[in-house]
């Protein structure tokens, strides 16, 4: 007798494992500084070229983002130059085109959720103890030519990037240090502003700089800006992201300190005092709900009886 579809699935779930980490480096370092791992996905046929094509192929439109890899670090995000070539060109042709893309959200695709899931099972319960209520489950693959170059940037979710392919370097900063990402900067980017940052040169000594070769991986914490340079092959990598509940609350502190600079007031920083974090994070919560109901009845007043 076959057994159910649900216990082969959960059977093959308990016996994969991916990411080969150190439990007691992620609970004392997570979300505080970047750290190296090792992972077991390099000939994942999920994470082979022709694989991608496809992927990339079935994706929405706005799911695949690509354009010149031959950026410079300080690069202004309406500068950025296109590379002429058609998504499925592009990753024909990437070890000659100079080009960078990312596949968004492949979690959209139920073989690359399943993949997504596997690996962040087996870290959820290292850090539960620091970033309880693991959501917002995310993925993204880059795949980038020869010498591309990822500006300065900077992501709000805990991300572990594992490399697959070729070489690469990312350099990551302290997003806690406020001279390499200011308080400012941090609240447009929670509030739908782009991701590049401006960088400066005095920048580079503060920076940690990571070489990955296939089948390692780096944990970056959130909000912590980085950028990265490709080697001499092409590269394709891996990354897993993901949200907490501490991790909500903070992006929310920072939601509703640009909501109060937007207004004429100048709020604390976020972290400066737990008091006025928790009253903030309190009358946030309560006027985002009211703010919901709101909508909800204002749709009811301009809604057409039958």
């Amino acid at each position: 007798m076959n057994a159910p579809a649900e216990a082969v699935s959960s059977t093959r779930r308990a016996q994969a494992r991916y990411l080969q980490v150190d439990p007691e480096v992620v609970r004392q370092r997570f979300d505080r500084e970047p750290f190296l791992l090792a992972h077991s996905l390099p000939q994942h046929p999920l994470l082979q070229l022709p694989r991608l094509i496809e992927l990339a192929r079935a994706l929405p439109e706005d799911s695949v983002e690509y354009n010149s890899g031959k950026l410079e670090l300080n690069q202004p995000a309406a500068l950025t130059p296109r590379n002429g070539l058609s998504i499925e060109q592009t990753l024909h042709e990437i070890e000659t085109c100079g080009s960078w893309m990312v596949l968004k959200n492949v979690e959209q695709d139920a073989e690359y959720r399943a993949l997504l899931d596997m690996c962040l099972d087996e870290i959820q319960p290292l850090i539960e103890t620091v970033a309880p209520g693991m959501c917002r489950r995310r993925s993204f693959i880059f795949v980038s030519s020869p010498g591309a170059t990822t500006p300065y940037h900077v992501d709000y979710e805990y991300n572990f990037l594992l490399h697959m392919r070729g070489d690469k370097t990312i350099t990551v900063w302290n997003g806690e240090d406020r001279s390499v990402m200011s308080e400012i900067e941090r609240e447009r980017m929670v509030t739908g502003g782009h991701r590049n940052l401006p960088y400066k040169d005095e920048f580079a000594a503060k920076g940690k700089a990571f070489n990955l070769r296939p089948g390692m991986g780096v944990h970056v914490p959130m909000s912590s800006p980085h950028h990265v340079k490709v080697g001499d092959h092409v590269s394709i990598s891996l990354s897993i992201t993901f949200l907490s509940k501490p991790g909500e609350r903070i992006r929310a502190l920072h939601e509703a300190n640009a909501f109060l600079r937007k207004h004429g007031v100048t709020p604390a920083e976020v972290g400066a005092s737990k008091t006025r974090d928790a009253l903030k994070f309190l009358t946030y919560r309560i006027a985002r709900a009211g703010t919901r109901q709101w909508i909800r009845f204002r749709g009811m007043l301009g809604r057409k009886s039958s």
